[in-house]
């Protein structure tokens, strides 16, 4: 909890003397070192010690939150099967996690920004029974200063900035068809928010906004609110590898409903499909698609945070916002070799205020160029960093496996 008292530079210079400490002595570097390839390679120091993590630092550069410091934690799990297979295979393979069981995974993540805005969770993504069931949990707790532009499907003369004290939760279980690629399952999700607004409501909606209206958005963004849902999800996935794929497809569809019985203050429901597509075009060359949408469906207005927007690098968060949103994004990755990746990627969104005004909606585009070093191959895990130019602002991101 220390990190969310320090300022961004402190956060900084504690995460990195911790992590140099830790890897002083010359025997601990020893295990750095692949022995098939003399690379950098933390993935025997992730296996073979009980309490091995990969820690991340996070950079962030998010213009929506004035940049910021933090650090994610991932732990990987494998059983005994999985880790006899893997190390077998690092010994001759340079894509030694290829097709292989996925190994459980779980993180923790602090982070702190410019703007006084910071979060703490945990999650965990966890493969059993042979990968026939998957089980995803995250949750945490944070203080996020986000600046809105659309409240209550009613786009503003300017930004308004809103405070959001929320603990979340959200976890999913599937199980998968018979011998396809295909898992089917249940999903839950919970958020208790306190909203606060940095500045009057009723100054900054069109004057034109009838005044119940007005009253009920005021109302909403003034108090206590619980989004309470459960759902189905179905998931279609052919991946090679689920940290940082190469091929395959992944395509997963989630319907939730939000319902006063389960202990939402507003009944909603959204609808959301995903479709990852990944091609090996040549030895060196690889494609990436990415499709995306997401409908939201309510009589109420919802609160800010209940809203789908354009997820795209670049683009700040929250900037874009509707009940209906569309994203297709590219990634075009060249292969320098079994370590180092360069790419470039494009992408475009749209919101609007329904299904049939998407074909109308302006498209936000972005665009940038990243590098990818894949720092376990064991698991098949890469980290880089990515330059992305939005419509507004040029920013940069540090990444964990697949940037999607």
């Amino acid at each position: 909890m220390l990190l969310v008292h320090l300022p961004p530079a402190r956060v900084l210079t504690l995460l990195l003397s911790l992590t140099i400490s830790s890897i002083a002595k010359s025997d601990f570097l020893d295990q750095f070192i692949d022995p098939l390839d003399g690379q950098f390679d933390a993935s025997e120091y992730l296996a073979e010690n009980a309490f091995g993590f990969l820690p991340v630092p996070v950079v962030i550069t998010e213009p929506a939150v004035d940049s910021g410091l933090g650090m994610i934690g991932l732990f990987f799990h494998e059983d005994e099967q999985s880790a006899a297979k893997r190390k077998a295979a690092m010994k001759t393979s340079d894509d030694a996690a290829a097709h292989l069981l996925p190994p459980s995974v779980s993180a923790g993540y602090a982070a702190y920004t410019g703007n006084d805005s910071w979060m703490v969770g945990a999650g965990h993504m966890g493969f059993y029974k042979e990968g026939r069931l998957r089980y995803m949990v995250g949750g945490g707790h944070g203080d996020i200063n986000l600046d809105y532009y659309n409240i209550g499907g009613i786009d503003l003369p300017r930004s308004l900035s809103i405070k959001t004290k929320a603990s979340g939760l959200m976890q999913s279980l599937k199980i998968k068809v018979a011998d396809l690629p295909l898992f089917i399952g249940a999903s839950q999700r919970y958020i208790n928010a306190e909203l606060s607004p940095a500045s009057d409501l009723t100054n900054l909606l069109p004057a034109a906004t009838p005044p119940p209206l007005v009253d009920t958005i005021t109302d909403l963004l003034t108090k206590d609110v619980v989004t309470s849902g459960v759902g189905l999800v179905v998931q279609f996935d052919t991946r090679d590898n689920v940290f940082s794929p190469k091929s395959g497809y992944n395509y997963d569809l989630s319907h939730v409903f939000y319902r006063d019985e389960i202990g939402s203050d507003i009944d909603y429901e959204s609808t959301t499909i995903s479709g990852l597509n990944y091609f090996e075009l040549s030895s060196r060359w690889r494609l990436a698609v990415r499709l995306f949408g997401e409908t939201v469906n309510s009589d109420q207005p919802l609160p800010p945070f209940a809203k789908p927007s354009i997820q795209l690098r670049g683009i700040p968060a929250a900037r874009y916002q509707g009940s209906d949103v569309a994203v297709l994004e590219t990634e075009v990755t060249w292969v320098v070799n079994n370590r180092w990746n360069i790419l470039g990627f494009s992408g475009a969104g749209r919101a609007a205020a329904s299904t049939s005004g998407i074909g109308s909606a302006s498209s936000q585009v972005s665009r940038g160029l990243g590098f990818r070093y894949q720092v376990a191959r064991r698991y098949g895990f890469n980290v880089g960093l990515d330059v992305a130019q939005g419509p507004e602002d040029t920013v940069v991101y540090i990444q964990a496996g697949s940037a999607w």
